[in-house]
Parts: structure tokens; sequence; C-alpha cells
């Protein structure tokens, strides 16, 4: 029997580290910490230099968002906390503009999602991705190069 998500949500998260965190002590944590096994928290992950690095499988549930991982696409930046520990939007131009490409691209394939941050889901109780996702999406303009 094949499963079919139904994806209601494209979620924006932050991995609420330093900035030049690797993705395999991310990775680590999960497995270790949290005890998830394989599965990762995001389906892609934006490192510093806006490569978009797919950890996940779009046709599986990842832990992004508890009880709502069924419905749930999730991307994540490497940041979100400054030197203090603090919640921080620190993303760079380079994440910026890897972010804006993917979300445009998976909003094309999932008709009608709702693109939200972690915390705007009810009960979340942290910061994660450190900014205002519909306000940034609202106010951002795309580097278009010379396409115009």
């Amino acid at each position: 029997m094949k499963v079919v998500r139904n994806i209601k949500y494209i979620v924006i998260h932050c991995t609420a580290t330093p900035g030049n965190t690797t993705i395999e002590s991310i990775k680590r944590y999960w497995k270790e910490q949290r005890g998830w096994g394989d599965t990762p928290g995001y389906h892609y992950i934006i490192e510093r230099n806006g490569n978009i690095v797919q950890l996940l499988d779009e046709k599986k549930n990842s832990y992004g968002v508890y009880a709502h991982n069924s419905e749930c696409i999730s991307i994540a930046y490497i940041g979100g906390i400054g030197k203090d520990g603090k919640p921080m939007d620190n993303r760079s131009d380079a994440q910026k503009h890897a972010m804006f490409d993917k979300i445009v691209e998976l909003t094309e394939k999932y008709k009608g999602v709702e693109v939200k941050g972690h915390r705007d889901f009810p009960g979340v109780k942290k910061a994660c991705p450190s900014f205002d996702v519909k306000k940034w999406l609202s106010e951002y303009e795309p580097d278009l190069g010379n396409a115009l």
C-alpha cells in the first residue's frame, strides 16, 4: 500500500546552532541526544554558503513539527542563535537566496500550501526560525540578476 502525504505546510526552521556547525554534528545530535535514529529533523538544510542538502525524501516524515510531521516539508538554515545563545536571525545572504528559491520551488510543487515558521504552530514555545517568516516573505526582494 502506497502512503501519500497530504502536504499542507512548508515549514522554515533554524538549527539553533552556531553558523559554522556541520550537518554531520547535527545528525549525530538527533541520533544520540534525541534518539531519532536516522530520521532527520528536516527534509532540507541550507549551509552558510547557500548550498542546499536534502536529508530526507519528501515522501517521508521528518521530525520537524510535533503532531504535524505528516503534513509538512521542513527546511532549516544552519544558524539561528547569536554568540550569547539567544535567538538571532543570522542567515547569510546566500542562505536567504537559497531559502527563497526552495520555498518558490516547493510552493509550485505543492499547490495551496502555507509557508510558516516553526514557532507559528500552536503550542510551540521556541523562537525557531528566529525571524518572522511571513513578514520576511512579504518584504524579500530576490536578486533576479539579469533576468529582466
